[in-house]
């Protein structure tokens, strides 16, 4: 939406024109209301890309409990695994489809009849069938034509349908493909009933400016097929981009906690949730106070350790060291923190390091127990900066307490 300063500029040209600033006015409103009630609908593919990372494997009771998780905090749709995988993959699908979830389960197939048929048998009740659409793909990989893909899409998509599936038609390499081709994919897959198709950045090359274009001018030319955003981060935009395409239209979006997946990974769940909530005010009825203990069950399970500075459930996304932040922080958290850490499962810490003042210095000792004034604090500063410069490092409880005794006239700690 426009900004109040420009929304007025732009009143004011249109002042002589009394029935266009109406229409204008009138747009901006049908807009507002369209964002405010816009569904999103998360598919997790924490149990297929995600495990798709190189070197990760998720083992039976794992997979089990990432999907409970994914469950419970109102997750719509689970892509839960790739049946051509072998019997062991198929097994874990089928104990899936047993727990009952409320969520969907979906599998990823390449669109050919046998794998469709293979999922049937899993139990599962919606498939995604995945094709190369760029004729990069096309041509260097399937080593056929557009006639050739568009003719496989008939086929597997007639015979999902006609099995009474819901179907997830995926466009693999969709961001290098041709609009016009993608356009004649959608018309097939809203002609043979499909209920939905994914865009996918399969490389992770786009920029939140193009995949907003792109779904907008899918949604246009195909109004009657919902879509689906699935990207990578190669360039470190899949959470961008995979809100870009959710602005744009896009009903579904593809995630995966931590944003693992292959290569660079892709959106990450925690962000892309955070990031609709306080960045773009849409809610996914996702409740997100679990993030940080589904991030760390999935960071050990994946032997891929959670970074501290993870955005929105790193361990040190609310740590505060700097005497102006701290001090802001400490006198109304909203000063420097855009959502409460208790939102993720988290809690803020203040940090005393080199960079810290003497009101976050007091708030650390306050913490512990100790009531230092603020006449107290300077000396204490003092050693407790140089302390951390010597150690490369912010200090731990113990050696605060070691300072603050050495400052009464006790021994100081070495």
């Amino acid at each position: 939406m426009q900004t109040n300063s420009v929304k007025n500029r732009m009143i004011m040209a249109m002042a002589p024109y009394p029935s266009e600033v109406a229409a204008f006015l009138l747009l901006e409103k049908v807009m507002e209301n369209q964002e405010k009630s816009q569904q999103v609908i998360i598919d997790d593919t924490t149990l297929r890309d995600g495990e798709q990372t190189a070197g990760v494997v998720f083992s039976k009771r794992e997979k089990t409990a990432i999907a409970r998780m994914l469950d419970s905090i109102g997750v719509g749709e689970i892509e839960c695994g790739i049946h051509a995988m072998g019997k062991e993959e198929q097994s874990s699908i089928r104990t899936l489809v047993d727990l009952g979830l409320n969520a969907r389960l979906i599998t990823w197939n390449r669109a050919l009849v046998p794998e469709i048929e293979a999922s049937i048998a899993c139990g599962v009740q919606a498939v995604d069938i995945s094709l190369s659409v760029s004729d990069q793909m096309i041509v260097h990989k399937l080593r056929k034509n557009r006639e050739a893909v568009k003719e496989q899409l008939k086929v597997a998509l007639g015979f999902a349908k006609s099995r009474n599936l819901y179907v997830s038609v995926g466009g693999e390499d969709a961001s290098r493909a041709d609009m016009g081709f993608l356009v004649e994919l959608m018309e097939i897959t809203r002609s043979l009933g499909g209920d939905r198709f994914r865009f996918c950045d399969t490389l992770g090359i786009m920029d939140p400016f193009s995949m907003f274009d792109k779904v907008t001018y899918l949604r246009k030319s195909v109004p009657e097929v919902d879509i689906e955003v699935h990207t990578h981060n190669d360039l470190g935009m899949a959470t961008a981009n995979a809100i870009a395409g959710i602005r744009a239209g896009a009903k579904f979006v593809n995630t995966t906690i931590n944003g693992l997946g292959e290569r660079a990974g892709n959106a990450a769940l925690e962000e892309v949730v955070m990031g609709l909530k306080h960045a773009c005010g849409v809610e996914t009825g996702i409740d997100t106070h679990r993030f940080r203990e589904m991030s760390l069950f999935v960071a050990k399970a994946s032997h891929r350790p959670l970074s501290v500075s993870k955005p929105v459930v790193g361990s040190r996304v609310f740590a505060h060291e700097s005497g102006l932040h701290a001090d802001g922080v400490i006198k109304d958290p909203h000063n420097y923190e855009g959502f409460d850490p208790a939102e993720v499962g988290l809690t803020r810490s203040i940090v005393v390091g080199k960079h810290s003042g003497s009101g976050g210095l007091i708030e650390r000792y306050r913490s512990m127990g100790i009531v230092v004034s603020r006449k107290q604090a300077e000396p204490l500063l003092e050693q407790t900066r140089a302390m951390s410069c010597k150690r490369k490092r912010d200090l731990t409880n113990c050696e605060l307490i070691a300072i603050y005794l050495g400052e009464e006239g006790l021994p100081k700690a070495a």
